[in-house]
């Protein structure tokens, strides 16, 4: 199954709009809570600048980008982890998200109702950060009750750990912080967390929804969050929904960058939100490119050249022999694989090669 970020907010904050920006999935926007009931997922091509360039070189018959899936999940309300609203779906939606988009509405608008009546993000994102810590409260607790017979009584050296680790997010949850705020610097203790599922524990990013006159700069709505957020282990980003919208609906690349510059903005919104979103999930991009097509692979960061083989075939990974790896900056610099391989920056790589984002890769197999 693909890695998939899910977005969230309380109703009314923009998260439909965004979506349908993202996505051509077009889920329903409507001025009401709960309007979005099954969560919507889009498959979104990763812009890539890298992509068009290798292309221009290579000229292959086909381009293929990357993907990353993002998913529409209802809006929360006060009460969702006792099954308030939709709460009891809308907690398992994100459970099995792999990273978590937080949708704040950062702009004034009458027309738009608020669910608590007055715009105030930080007093949403606590809101919403309450019921994911009770949800997140209730699993530590009802797994330390039992962990903690074995940890005591059974002499179980994983399970004494497990209670440690379990009591660590007992404490920063009861404090009022997210779960991911623990630090675990010991890889099988990260793998034992990595098993509770925690909502609190996923990557988080939090946008900024904001009015066409503050997508540049922010406002005050925007600073104030920022304020909030600045001991989380999370980032923010300002999108104007509405404004990205309108872009959406322009027919040209040239009507649509035009429109940009009006703004005052170098990228959409959009495309630095699924940017955002491709390195929230912990992804990076290798390429091939050949006559026949130019392609991007997505791969975990951190993977090694084996791995890497078998994203595109499990038999390359089997029989794998080597891997020719060409750094991009050098591939553009020369021109082709010809010309990299004459000047010598055309590297050999074995099985503990561990990939670099932007690698322009080649593998010989023997199955």
């Amino acid at each position: 199954m693909a890695l998939q970020c899910g977005i969230v907010g309380l109703p009314n904050v923009g998260k439909s709009t965004l979506f349908n920006c993202l996505s051509n999935a077009k889920a329903q926007a409507a001025n009401f809570p709960f309007c979005t009931i099954e969560p919507n997922v889009g498959v979104i091509t990763v812009p890539d600048e890298r992509l068009g360039k290798l292309a221009e070189l290579v000229k292959p018959q086909r381009i293929v980008p990357t993907t990353v899936e993002i998913v529409d999940i209802a809006g929360l309300v006060k009460g969702a982890s006792n099954g308030e609203g939709l709460g009891n779906k809308f907690l398992g939606n994100i459970r099995e998200t792999n990273a978590i988009i937080h949708v704040l509405r950062c702009f004034d608008d009458d027309n738009v109702t608020h669910v608590d009546g007055s715009v105030n993000p930080v007093r949403d994102k606590e809101i919403i950060d309450f019921e994911l810590q009770l949800k997140d409260l209730e699993t530590v607790e009802g797994r330390i009750a039992r962990v903690q017979k074995a940890a005591q009584t059974g002499g179980d050296k994983e399970a004494k750990r497990m209670c440690e680790i379990l009591q660590r997010y007992r404490d920063a949850l009861r404090q009022g912080k997210p779960a991911r705020m623990v630090q675990l610097d010991n890889r099988d203790d990260r793998k034992l967390a990595g098993e509770l599922f925690l909502l609190t524990d996923k990557p988080t990013l939090y946008v900024c929804n904001v009015d066409e006159k503050s997508a540049v700069s922010g406002n005050r709505y925007v600073d104030a969050l920022r304020e909030a957020i600045r001991e989380e282990q999370a980032e923010y980003l300002v999108v104007a929904a509405k404004t990205e919208e309108e872009i959406a609906e322009l027919e040209s690349f040239e009507e649509r960058q035009m429109f940009l510059e009006e703004a005052g903005l170098t990228e959409s919104g959009v495309a630095r939100l699924i940017k955002a979103a491709y390195t929230l999930l912990n992804l990076e991009t290798y390429f091939t490119a050949g006559p026949q097509e130019v392609r991007a692979w997505t791969y975990p960061r951190g993977i090694k050249a084996p791995q890497a083989a078998g994203i595109i075939h499990t038999d390359f990974e089997k029989g794998f022999i080597r891997a020719e790896v060409i750094k991009y900056d050098d591939f553009i610099r020369y021109g082709s694989e010809n010309a990299c391989r004459d000047a010598g920056k055309l590297a050999v790589e074995g099985k503990d090669y561990v990939v670099q984002d932007g690698d322009i890769m080649h593998f010989r197999f023997n199955v």
